[in-house]
């Protein structure tokens, strides 16, 4: 059974619709991209289910549980961790005290030590604790920004725009550290991505969005190959 099923989502805003119809599966253990260009519906689909967005209609289950009218609080008790777009970090806060602010659902007992594992995985940010956030680099605000959502050892990492004006080598590194992580805590990833090429090859399958809806899904080494797809996402 898969650990997250969407089936058949619709987001609406008022008379906006974020998602008209939009359905994915992620497995345990497994990065998921969801491709499409701005407005397809990636980050409605996001907030959907955490509870940040309302569903007009279709279902979301996760381990089995009906996330439903959940409050956005409960999803993440449930093990669900949000890194949103645009490295939202508290600028006036020092790396640390952000790291802190990502472990609220976790035993106080529990802080040093993750907080050291999240150092481990990122370096910078051990050198960099005592800062303020708004000092940092946009490369090591997004490390800040996944650091934080990581500490509170989520089953399910959701991932929106991570690449987002970063350098080349910055995405590559953040990249590298996903894999890292998957492969030694367990986690599943929703890697929410404009940057197609980059999530596709970091994923296992993806689902790609158009005008809220999903119009395709499978294997990336199979999309990689769909000229339609090259053609539509890949420059190729």
């Amino acid at each position: 059974m898969p650990q997250l099923t969407v089936r058949d989502l619709q987001v609406r805003y008022g008379r906006i619709m974020g998602t008209q119809s939009v359905s994915l599966e992620v497995s345990e253990g497994e990065i998921v991209a969801l491709v499409g260009s701005n407005g397809a519906g990636k980050s409605s689909t996001l907030k959907a289910i955490l509870g940040m967005a309302t569903r007009a209609a279709g279902e979301i289950t996760f381990n089995g549980i009906d996330l439903g009218r959940m409050k956005p609080s409960d999803v993440v008790g449930l093990g669900i961790a949000f890194s949103p777009e645009g490295r939202r970090v508290f600028p006036q806060l020092s790396v640390e005290e952000n790291l802190r602010m990502g472990a609220y659902t976790r035993p106080a007992d529990e802080l040093r030590e993750r907080a050291e594992q999240i150092y481990g995985y990122f370096p910078r940010l051990r050198e960099r604790s005592r800062q303020q956030a708004s000092s940092l680099s946009g490369g090591e605000q997004q490390m800040l920004a996944i650091g934080r959502a990581l500490m509170s050892r989520p089953k399910l990492f959701l991932l929106d725009e991570p690449s987002l004006g970063l350098a080349p080598i910055i995405v590559e590194r953040i990249g590298e550290i996903l894999r890292e992580i998957r492969e030694r805590e367990g986690l599943s990833v929703i890697l929410a991505e404009q940057n197609a090429y980059w999530a596709m090859n970091l994923a296992s399958r993806a689902t790609i969005l158009e005008l809220g809806r999903s119009v395709k899904s499978g294997p990336t080494a199979e999309l990689l190959r769909d000229p339609a797809v090259r053609n539509a996402y890949l420059g190729a």
